[in-house]
């Protein structure tokens, strides 16, 4: 069976792309829009700039492109020959290349800020549950007791052994597995925001699986981001006003395992059981990084620990949906 893959998240750009005009004026002569759309870590990407020359605008774009293929050979879990695959296969990794340092440092603070509730080495789950649900037949109540827990008792961020001298990665127990899709996708939004301001460019809209907005819009406005409903794609439930501000969005919804909609790829590090399909959280931060992996930790967060989770992890806002609307928005 073809597992089922949605966006992992809906946030809607209001105003980014056709509430902008594809002309505007910029210094005598009209910056056009210029814009690239693909995928990076298996998830949809976009770039969105402004030019008055659209091969300056294509030059850019196209550093920008060769950075995310460099940050996808080591970040990719789709990729067996990524650096994150070929540790995850030896359980150890010699001479890690720095930006995994770096996201993985990330991560482990995401860890222990959340005490566990994110935790970057679930893959085990991941595997247990993408092979029970791609089996023929498979059992709708999900994978047995006894091989969740199995899975579950891989699944400890503190088993996770970190020499930065020798930038060496290593795994305490056989069978542990690490991702880093939450996380990675912000990381890699920042890095190719840097390429292209390097090219010249400040006001801009990039999404490499995290949406990040740059600069005000050309007429000096705030960039206005829509949250949608997760159960109607189509219905804006809040908007925000940004301006220099990234937003990630976490949902069980992203990636659906059965036909039911009872199993997600989010995972509660506690049970071994997963988030629910209908509801999502959205952080502000000031950065792809900030942000990204820590929209999953207050996902799966208890209420009483939100705001000081996301405080810790250098969030700025919070913003909880359910089908039924906003429920609850948690400011640091």
């Amino acid at each position: 069976m073809r597992i089922p893959v949605s966006r992992r998240r809906f946030i809607a750009f209001v105003a980014a792309a056709a509430g902008l005009p594809l002309l505007l004026k910029a210094g005598g002569a009209q910056a056009r829009l210029v814009s690239w759309e693909g995928t990076a870590l298996g998830g949809p990407a976009s770039i969105r700039l402004y030019h008055t020359d659209e091969m300056i605008a294509q030059q850019a774009i196209s550093a920008a492109l060769t950075e995310l293929r460099r940050l996808e050979a080591i970040f990719s879990i789709y990729r067996s020959d990524s650096a994150i695959s070929l540790l995850n296969r030896q359980g150890k990794l010699e001479q890690a290349p720095a930006d995994l340092m770096t996201m993985l440092d990330r991560a482990l603070s995401l860890a222990q800020i959340s005490d566990g509730v994110y935790d970057p080495t679930v893959q085990p789950l991941w595997n247990l549950y993408s092979s029970h649900f791609s089996a023929t037949n498979p059992d709708p109540a999900g994978p047995s007791a006894h091989d969740r827990d199995a899975a579950l008792a891989l699944v400890d961020w503190r088993q996770v052994e970190v020499d930065h001298a020798s930038r060496r990665i290593a795994f305490g127990r056989p069978g542990m597995g690490l991702t880093l899709n939450s996380g990675a996708q912000g990381y890699i939004t920042d890095r190719v925001a840097d390429q292209l301001r390097a090219h010249g460019f400040d006001r801009m809209l990039v999404d490499m699986g995290e949406p990040r907005v740059f600069a005000a819009k050309p007429d000096g406005s705030a960039w206005r981001i829509g949250i949608a409903n997760p159960a109607d794609r189509t219905e804006t439930v809040a908007s925000l006003d940004l301006v220099d501000k990234c937003v990630s969005t976490s949902g069980g919804y992203g990636t659906i395992l059965d036909k039911a909609g009872r199993f997600t790829h989010i995972f509660d590090t506690r049970s071994g059981g997963t988030a629910a399909a209908m509801f999502s959280v959205s952080v502000v931060a000031d950065s792809g990084m900030a942000a990204d992996g820590l929209s999953t930790a207050m996902l799966m967060a208890p209420v009483d620990k939100r705001q000081a989770i996301l405080k810790a992890g250098g969030g700025e806002q919070a913003i909880f949906v359910t089908p039924q609307g906003v429920v609850a928005t948690v400011n640091a």
